[in-house]
């Protein structure tokens, strides 16, 4: 059977193996998780306390966990952090994908949630996990205390960003370069050593994996009128994959307590939103005692 996330076996082998290397550089102590879902098996990280508060982690397309590496040392002062591989992307969670339209996302993570003994948890999530905690918290209101949502989609109009990827891919080496700038900002003349391994596998999953050419499923007026969770919103005013001006109004007009950040010379990347987070999770998210 054709594998609908990989472009070969032998590129999922290589992806997990690097992607279990860059674990190991995982900055606080952590437990590797398999739950069982009816998707297939989930790969979840748990980190910090055990009797804090929960917090579900969800990553954006065409990564996986090792992206919240930045955040969880401050996060997990507080929180119990479990960073959720995303079944069909280059995690070690199920290479499925089901339609995006549906509730096939909503059972699924039902089940990593009785997997992971959770009743309830606040939710962060960028890109596509932006738009899977968002369906999320639609669907399942009583489950979800909070949203964190950084770049969501399911807000703001899709834009068609193929129409200038094609081009800039006929040019090589400057081509690939130059779309990858527009979509995560121009790149530092030296990476922090500490961000190289998740980098390169970053860089080599994009090359292994099948990308996903799917339009996320928008809310309605409706269904965005009827989030009563606290609900913060992160986006970039140079996004090219979403329009953040169509998220931030319709958040306005349709979610009056929603906390809008809107970051004018943001990309579609935005980076060192650790102490942003932190803050909405301390102010909206009950703390136990001491």
């Amino acid at each position: 059977m054709t594998n609908p996330v990989y472009r070969s076996a032998r590129a999922a082998e290589s992806i997990a193996a690097q992607y279990r290397r860059v674990l190991e550089r995982w900055p606080v102590a952590r437990t590797e998780l398999h739950v069982p879902t009816r998707q297939g098996s989930t790969f979840v990280i748990a980190c910090g306390p055990e009797t804090a508060p929960p917090v579900v982690l969800l990553h954006g397309s065409q990564a996986n966990s090792a992206a919240w590496m930045p955040d969880v040392p401050l996060w997990s002062r507080k929180f119990r952090l479990f960073a959720v591989d995303m079944i069909g992307e280059p995690g070690l969670s199920a290479p499925v994908r089901p339609d995006l339209a549906g509730d096939a996302h909503a059972l699924w993570l039902d089940d990593v949630l009785v997997g992971l003994g959770l009743s309830h948890a606040a939710f962060v999530g960028t890109s596509l996990g932006g738009w899977l905690a968002l369906d999320y918290g639609s669907r399942r209101p009583s489950a979800v205390q909070a949203l964190a949502l950084i770049c969501p989609g399911g807000i703001g109009r899709q834009k068609n960003f193929l129409l200038k990827a094609l081009p800039l891919l006929l040019l090589g080496s400057w081509g690939k370069r130059k779309m990858r700038e527009l979509v995560f900002g121009p790149a530092p003349d030296v990476l922090p050593e500490a961000l190289q391994p998740f980098a390169a596998l970053m860089d080599n999953a994009a090359k292994a994996i099948k990308p996903r050419v799917v339009t996320m499923p928008q809310l309605t007026d409706e269904q965005l009128k009827a989030l009563r969770m606290p609900l913060l919103a992160i986006v970039g005013g140079r996004d090219v994959l979403l329009d953040s001006t169509d998220t931030r109004d319709r958040l306005r007009r349709n979610v009056a307590h929603a906390e809008v950040c809107f970051i004018e010379d943001g990309y579609h990347f935005l980076p060192d939103q650790t102490s942003r987070v932190m803050a909405f999770l301390e102010r909206k998210v009950e703390l136990p005692d001491g």
